[in-house]
């Protein structure tokens, strides 16, 4: 529901000085809300640093920045929309603690190979301090809780549909090439009209012939796009048909390098894929990983702290010379592996949930993990073996599945996130 706050409208002004000059009071204009959002508002402030920080990326990876006026529109539009998912985050009480968002600045510094005076150095010269990566860090986990949490529910994928994709022709087809794709969407609101949709439609058709005819398109996707990766060029990155969306799947199959599609159609509105570059299939071997790991539950008698820091003394014990095993089987809270001393088996990508996959892929063998969190809770864990195997069937069911749901989400997620938009109450003040 929406509602009208008039107190918010007001620009934010600060009295710079009040002289004892004639009848001069100059008032200095320090912020100003550029866009009420329900209950809270987007300041001038705010734009300025995300603008900043944009025209820095788009820069860095040499993508033609196109007008001042577009940027900032389409800038203002994605703190909107982040806005909105921020407060649901916040009703909902999700949280991001701060052992997370050290594990992940230490993730970026290491995975870039720089000391931390390197890592400060280059933050600096891109014009961010620490703690302002820190929020941004936060702001986007908070985000993708939401999105997760959200949009998941609203997907169930049955054995029979995993059967009907693995024996239809795109499911033989799973081994295919990987594409480099870019994408542009042009929204269509659920309240257009019909006059509406045949001029976003033409505006679709008339960006596709742009892009074919040589025009940037990730400047394009910039300027027009109202899609999630809008202001990354509209990067897609690398996928396999079988990750995508259905109606991108049909689509991409039949494309060249450097084309771009005809305009098409979902509930969220027109769609154009270019493909930038195409790389080819073989055979196709997964690795496959053997861990064991401790999980702490939080609740109202464990806190975060009191998690990580148990975590943290008995990963200290191990590394001491305690057996891993006995402290899982008298410390660990997952009852289908305690028993077993922790031990999860032989698992394959994509199994556990993202958290969970993105340390043990980090892990070398026999290193113990610092606690680090997911929504189960609290975790420590330890990589005992690789191998490379070739796809069984079970494997390729659960992969199936896991393509399925992911699939569904990315179309689930455009729909959700233009629901939560009409929704709320929105003001632009620019």
């Amino acid at each position: 529901m929406k509602y009208i706050r008039k107190s918010l409208a007001c620009s934010l002004v600060f009295i710079a000085s009040l002289t004892a000059l004639p009848a001069v009071a100059e008032l200095e204009q320090l912020d100003k809300v550029v866009a009420i959002v329900d209950e809270g508002v987007v300041m001038q402030s705010e734009l300025e640093s995300k603008l900043r920080s944009i025209r820095t990326k788009l820069q860095a990876s040499n993508t033609e920045l196109p007008p001042e006026e577009v940027l900032r529109s389409q800038v203002l539009d994605h703190l909107v929309n982040e806005r909105i998912q921020l407060q649901m985050a916040r009703r909902a009480g999700a949280q991001v603690s701060e052992q997370e968002l050290n594990q992940m600045v230490e993730r970026i510094r290491t995975s870039n190979n720089l000391s931390p005076e390197q890592f400060a150095q280059q933050l600096a010269l891109e014009g961010i301090s620490l703690n302002q990566l820190r929020e941004d860090m936060r702001r986007e986990m908070l985000v993708r809780q939401v999105q997760q949490g959200s949009v998941n529910r609203r997907i169930q994928v049955t054995e029979s549909e995993i059967e009907n994709f693995l024996n239809s022709t795109e499911g033989k087809f799973w081994t295919s090439p990987d594409y480099l794709l870019g994408h542009i969407l042009i929204a269509v609101t659920s309240g257009a009209s019909e006059a509406d949709i045949v001029e976003l439609e033409a505006k679709a058709k008339a960006l596709q012939q742009e892009a074919m005819a040589g025009a940037d398109f990730r400047r394009l996707a910039v300027a027009n796009s109202s899609g999630q990766n809008a202001l990354d060029g509209g990067d897609l990155g690398w996928r396999k048909v079988a990750q995508l969306p259905g109606l991108f799947a049909d689509k991409v199959a039949s494309l060249k390098v450097g084309e771009v599609t005809e305009p098409f159609r979902s509930g969220a509105g027109f769609h154009l894929i270019k493909l930038y570059e195409q790389r080819g299939g073989g055979e196709v071997l997964v690795e496959q990983t053997k861990a064991r790991h401790i999980l702490v539950k939080t609740n109202e008698l464990i806190t975060d702290v009191d998690a990580f820091d148990k975590l943290e003394a008995l990963r200290q014990q191990v590394l001491d010379g305690a057996d891993f095993a006995v402290l899982a089987k008298e410390n660990s809270e997952d009852l289908g592996s305690a028993l077993q001393g922790g031990d999860l088996g032989w698992s394959n990508p994509g199994q556990f949930v993202p958290e969970f996959e993105e340390t043990m892929k980090q892990m070398g063998l026999g290193e113990i993990s610092l606690p680090f969190r997911s929504q189960f809770g609290w975790h420590i864990l330890q990589v005992l073996e690789r191998r490379k195997q070739d796809m069984s069937d079970t494997m390729i069911k659960n992969q199936a599945a896991n393509l399925l749901r992911g699939r569904r989400f990315e179309e689930e997620l455009q729909v959700w996130l233009q629901e939560i938009r009409d929704e709320a109450f929105v003001e632009l003040k620019l």
